[in-house]
C-alpha cells in the first residue's frame, strides 16, 4: 500500500528536484506502485484578446511541444534519479492553458481472473465495437468506474487514510523490535 507519508516524500522530492523554471505550477505528483505521474502547468503564449479559440489551443499544443523538447535530457535525469530512489518509472505531462497532453505513461499489466458473466459483459463491449480486446475492454470498465463513482472511491480512500494514520501511531516496525520469551525459557538460556 502505499503510505500517506510515502506520497509526500516523493511529492517533496519532485518539488525540491524540478527546476522551478520549467512551471508556473505543479497540478499533480501521483504515486502508485509503478509509477510516478508528474503535470506541470507551463506559461501560456502571449496571445491578444482577439485570439480565436483555435489559435489558443494551437498556440498552447506548441507550447507544451516546445516544453517536451526544451527539457527532454534533463527530465530523463530526474526519472532516472527518482527511479533509483523510489523504484518506480517516472511519466512526465504538462497543462498550458486547457491543453493537457502525457508525454509518457506506465501501461502496467494486471493479472485478473473473471468468471463467465464477467466474460461476457467485455465480449459485449468488444462486439460493440467499444473496445478491440478484453484487455481493452477491462480498461474501459476502470475507467467508466473512474468517473462515475466519485463519491464511493473517496469515501474508500478516507477510509483507508484513516487506516494508514492508526498504523502509523502504533511501533514503528523497523525501529522497534519485540523478543517473545516463551515460559518455559530461563534467562539464563538468552
Amino acid at each position: 500500500m502505499i503510505t500517506k507519508r510515502s506520497r509526500e516524500e516523493v511529492r517533496g522530492w519532485i518539488v525540491g528536484r524540478v527546476p522551478t523554471s520549467w512551471f508556473t505550477e505543479l497540478v499533480e505528483v501521483t504515486t502508485d506502485r509503478e509509477e510516478i505521474t508528474v503535470i506541470g502547468r507551463v506559461a501560456e503564449p502571449g496571445l491578444g484578446h482577439d485570439a480565436s479559440e483555435a489559435e489558443r489551443r494551437a498556440a498552447c499544443e506548441g507550447r507544451i511541444t516546445e516544453f517536451r523538447e526544451r527539457t527532454r535530457s534533463a527530465r530523463v535525469e530526474v526519472a532516472r534519479e527518482a527511479g533509483l530512489r523510489f523504484g518506480r518509472q517516472v511519466s512526465w505531462g504538462a497543462v498550458c492553458g486547457d491543453e493537457r497532453e502525457m508525454f509518457t505513461h506506465v501501461s502496467a499489466p494486471v493479472m485478473t481472473r473473471l468468471r463467465q458473466p464477467e466474460r461476457v459483459v467485455l465480449d459485449t463491449l468488444i462486439a460493440a465495437g467499444v473496445a478491440r480486446s478484453r484487455s481493452d475492454a477491462l480498461s474501459w470498465c476502470v475507467r467508466l468506474v473512474e468517473q462515475n463513482v466519485d463519491g464511493w472511491l473517496g469515501d474508500l480512500r478516507g477510509s483507508l487514510a484513516h487506516v494508514e494514520k492508526v498504523r502509523e501511531e502504533g511501533p514503528d516496525p523497523d525501529r522497534d523490535t519485540m523478543v517473545m520469551i516463551r515460559p518455559q525459557e530461563q534467562a539464563s538460556d538468552l
